[in-house]
């Protein structure tokens, strides 16, 4: 008979650790901590991850491939501006959603007191998903000649800060405001003021 895989140490740390973000919330989480919830001791942590840094990057990473090889997926399926622009922020919501913990990176609320590039790590992953917005606005001019009064940078920036502004939320309330809760009926109301401009 053969053996089971074996789980996969990395990735098993990690889900800990987004387990201890959710569930902990406004506590900072040790390495003590994590080894415990993980069952193991901190040397075995290190051998996996040479710092709590390493820890937080492999959270970061999966943040970045989850967003942006969906993103890459709505801009190749969806050709209309406003509906792509529903779906990336949308789909940044349920994210946010589905990972609470995550969440908390995503937001830089975990981040507090960590290495400096980890925030900025994050600040780089909302510069790309603004930059996709920015190039679905300006796709608009070029597809039916008519663009908005508004400046395309300008409005991707304000559309990103409405999806950070949930997650900031979400993250607040200690996961009870829904970041999806009535964005449906906040987003007729965007898309009625962008197709008017």
């Amino acid at each position: 008979m053969a053996a089971s895989p074996k789980p996969n140490r990395r990735e098993h740390i990690l889900q800990c650790l987004a387990t201890m973000l959710e569930t902990s919330p406004g506590q900072r989480i040790t390495t003590a901590k994590l080894a415990a919830e993980v069952g193991v001791s901190e040397a075995a942590l290190y051998r996996h991850f040479p710092s709590k840094a390493r820890m937080f990057e492999g959270l970061i990473d999966f943040i970045e491939d989850s967003l942006l090889s969906r993103i890459n997926l709505i801009m190749e399926e969806e050709k209309d501006t406003m509906k792509r622009c529903q779906l990336l922020l949308q789909l940044l919501l349920i994210f946010a959603e589905r990972n609470p913990g995550i969440s908390r990176v995503l937001n830089g609320d975990a981040l507090l007191g960590e290495h400096e590039r980890l925030r900025s790590r994050t600040g780089q992953i909302f510069s790309k998903v603004e930059t996709h917005l920015k190039q679905i606005l300006r796709e608009k001019t070029l597809r039916e000649g008519r663009g908005f009064n508004l400046d395309e940078t300008i409005l991707a920036n304000l559309l990103l800060a409405v999806a950070e502004g949930r997650i900031a939320q979400f993250v607040r309330s200690d996961f009870k405001q829904k970041p999806t809760s009535h964005f449906n009926e906040q987003w007729n109301f965007i898309q009625q003021q962008l197709l008017q401009s």
